[in-house]
């Protein structure tokens, strides 16, 4: 999955992510914050559809919390969103089944082992969809959100067992009359502690301040 680039259109946000009894203070670091303004954390956890977060806290990454921006209900530039996910074996089988990548480096262990990476990777598919989940439940926790299109670029290989980040930040706000709402820019990455990028990408979307 590393050294090309995957783009992805249109409306639908690629995981499905809905609220969850669990707490955020089980993983205190699953979120950044606003660069401005900090606020009180709220929580939700993200999981492919038909999978439980609470389930597979790992696989699929923990609670998320995000602070609001500075000015009220409004996504301004620098408001950012994270979330720590472990890309553990079963969870790169699990998914990569899912969508129907039966590429042998995400489900055998020797062929990938023997292949370039010297281990199980994860599909391009499976970070992608956390990332664009993330995107979802940020910025729809106070407005309509639709995605207007994404691209992505994968850096490295994330091979089984890594721990990432993935990360967005706000890069531009433009209201959009014939929208009737804000098309707003991300920028996103997902990182390890080390500060090594695996993937990057940008994103559009439309927001709509719900009544």
């Amino acid at each position: 999955m590393s050294g090309h680039d995957t783009r992805a259109a249109g409306p639908p946000q690629g995981a499905h992510c809905a609220p969850s009894g669990g707490s955020a203070a089980a993983e205190p670091q699953a979120w950044g914050q606003d660069t401005r303004a900090a606020g009180p954390p709220q929580g939700a956890h993200c999981a492919p559809s038909g999978g439980s977060a609470a389930a597979e806290p790992q696989a699929w990454g923990g609670p998320a919390r995000t602070a609001p921006a500075a000015t009220g209900d409004a996504i301004g530039i620098g408001t950012q969103a994270s979330r720590r996910v472990t890309f553990d074996a079963e969870a790169i089988r699990q998914f990569a089944t899912l969508c129907g990548d039966h590429n042998p480096l995400h489900h055998d262990a020797a062929a990938a082992a023997a292949g370039p990476f010297g281990a199980l990777i994860a599909s391009g598919p499976h970070v992608v969809a956390l990332m664009m989940g993330l995107d979802a439940t940020f910025l729809s926790q106070r407005h309509e959100a639709l995605g207007l299109g994404f691209e992505f670029r994968f850096v490295k290989a994330v091979l089984a067992g890594t721990t990432l980040t993935l990360e967005w930040t706000v890069s531009g706000v433009e209201q959009k009359a014939s929208l009737r709402g804000d098309v707003v820019s991300v920028e996103g990455r997902a990182f390890d502690d080390a500060g090594t990028v695996y993937v990057t990408a940008t994103g559009r979307n439309l927001l709509r301040r719900v009544d």
